[in-house]
């Protein structure tokens, strides 16, 4: 492979056109100026002093610029992460310590080499362990988390951080006599301009405003000497150079913990990268080199005092929508946010803390997808079964253990499936060489001494028995049977317990005087037919190219005619 491939700024840099810059210094300029309120926000939600939002804002996002294969793809800190973090990171460290920042950054660094070594080998495909049904219970659990934990902020009061939704809930209670009314007023203000902004244009940058409008309120009214929570003096320079503290050990807590969210991460990036790819249509996006660009943005960006970060929804939206052309837009953001950590922190000293919650619940209210899930009831009761246990697991007892519960359940549910395979009996269509299954379609052809079986899955150690009992069952309830037909075709993969398995099947049907025959048989399949000695025992006088031919060759051979029987029954969907 070319170098273009590994470092995709080289596929798009030299053919720079002065007509895109536009697009990208305006859609980098309304990225940036968004992901300043939101970065400071979201690093509240891990835990971590609100600058370090703006520390994950810069080096992810150049990394990604370069390494990354999205072109609209807003890099930086996400909700979901940062609540992942704090989940982590809380049973290890007493928030807002020296020592829960390094195991933030610690993670940041794990995270990014599991993503990149994900890549380098090629494993994306361990990702779609995440189903849908999946990561919207989980979602949907976290958004009720995240939004229910900044009522600390939006209410001023002492409530306990709680990645256990009923904990919050109660806490809350307790404590709703306690509430600041100058706090609540602001920071339901803030929620009423960012969702008032939104609705007359997308593009506005509504988090800002709101940062603005609530900053000049308690700076000329005061308000911190009212008792309203501000942010006080932020840090201000870049962030410096700095290895992670990997003295800190407990890497036991902290690698499964970095594995789970390197994949959430990823598929929550790779999701949005995709669907911005399906609009665009004049690139394509990698799964494994995503994954390595964003395993290098976080790998890298931990070096520079960065917290976990991937791919926003809203942020990547309005990239688009503004008109990014290329990774250059997230370059100017990140330029930014880095201006803006020179040069104006001092102007967020009185911002309010309940303006942050504000910018977090509008932001996650989003995340509660209740359309999909009622879209599942509706269509696959099981997996809106996955659905609502994933949630209840997230919402109730963890985050990490709810999105691991949710993965087994979905492991478990294809599991069955696969176990117990869907087994059509056919039947002819009367006057075509055309099969179909007896119990959906009217008017078939059958014969009472020839049962024609089609096995709608690979066969393999998981469902044989039930294969071989299901024919156990067919011969012992109908005597008449002399010949079994089955129909191959759909059978993807056979194993070698399946390959044994039919050899029991065939010594079973030959003590009982049947016949056993396979027909459309797929090359991979016959390969290992042939490998297992089964196509030897079976006899290549009883392998047929097709349903029909062998469907023909039973009723021209049998030593006494069939009989044949018109099925009248009623068409099933």
């Amino acid at each position: 492979m070319s170098i273009k491939h590994y470092f995709p700024i080289l596929q798009w840099l030299p053919s720079y056109k002065k007509a895109q810059l536009s697009g990208d210094l305006f859609a980098g300029a309304t990225v940036g100026i968004m992901l300043i309120p939101q970065g400071m926000a979201y690093a509240l939600i891990a835990g971590l002093p609100p600058v370090y939002g703006l520390y994950a804002s810069i080096v992810p996002q150049v990394i990604y610029a370069i390494l990354g294969t999205s072109r609209q793809l807003a890099v930086g800190p996400v909700a979901m992460d940062s609540l992942l973090v704090a989940a982590g990171v809380s049973v290890l460290a007493t928030e807002g310590t020296d020592t829960y920042i390094a195991f933030a950054i610690l993670l940041a660094f794990f995270m990014g080499a599991f993503q990149f070594l994900l890549g380098i080998f090629r494993l994306g495909f361990i990702t779609n362990l995440l189903s849908k049904p999946v990561i919207s219970g989980f979602t949907s659990a976290a958004a009720l988390i995240i939004g229910f934990n900044q009522l600390k902020y939006l209410l001023g009061t002492d409530i306990v951080k709680s990645n256990r939704f009923y904990e919050v809930i109660i806490n809350a209670l307790d404590k709703i006599d306690e509430t600041h009314l100058f706090t609540l007023l602001i920071g339901v203000g803030g929620i009423v301009v960012i969702k008032s902004l939104k609705r007359i244009h997308k593009n506005v940058p509504g988090a800002l405003i709101a940062v603005v409008l609530g900053t000049f309120v308690v700076y000329f009214l005061s308000l911190e000497e009212a008792g309203v929570s501000i942010l006080q003096t932020i840090p201000d320079g870049l962030p410096a150079f700095t290895i992670p503290d990997f003295s800190l050990g407990r890497f036991g807590e902290v690698l499964p913990l970095a594995f789970t969210i390197s994949v959430v991460a990823f598929m929550e990036a790779f999701s949005v990268a995709k669907a911005v790819e399906a609009k665009k249509r004049d690139y394509k996006v990698i799964p494994n080199q995503e994954l390595i660009g964003l395993g290098a943005a976080n790998l890298i960006g931990s070096l520079f005092q960065s917290y976990p970060v991937t791919g926003g929804f809203s942020r990547t939206a309005v990239n688009q929508q503004a008109g990014a052309n290329t990774p250059l837009a997230a370059i100017i953001s990140a330029a930014l946010v880095a201006l803006t950590l020179i040069f104006l922190t001092p102007l967020f000293y009185y911002l309010p803390h309940a303006i942050l919650a504000a910018i977090i619940m509008v932001a996650v209210s989003n995340l509660f997808d209740w359309g999909y899930a009622k879209k599942l009831w509706h269509d696959s009761k099981k997996e809106f079964l996955v659905l609502l246990f994933t949630f209840l697991v997230t919402l109730n007892i963890g985050m990490v253990i709810g999105i691991v519960t949710g993965i087994i359940l979905s492991i478990l549910l294809f599991l069955y499936r696969s176990a117990y395979p869907h087994i059509a009996r056919l039947g002819r269509i009367k006057g075509h060489h055309e099969f179909r299954n007896i119990t959906r379609f009217h008017d078939l052809e059958t014969w009472e001494e020839l049962a024609i079986l089609r096995i709608d899955a690979p066969l393999s150690f998981i469902n044989i028995q039930e294969i071989r009992e299901y024919i156990q069952h067919l011969i012992s309830a109908d005597s008449k049977i002399r010949e079994i037909i089955i129909d191959a075709g759909p059978v993807s993969h056979l194993d070698a317990t399946a390959a044994d398995g039919l050899h029991d099947i065939l010594d079973e049907l030959n003590q009982k005087g049947v016949r056993l025959v396979l027909c459309d048989i797929i090359g991979p399949v016959r390969d290992t037919m042939k490998q297992t000695g089964l196509t030897k025992v079976i006899g290549k006088k009883n392998l047929f190219l097709s349903l029909s031919e062998a469907v023909e060759n039973a009723l021209t051979n049998a030593k006494d005619p069939y009989k044949k029987v018109t099925l009248q029954t009623n068409i099933k969907t």
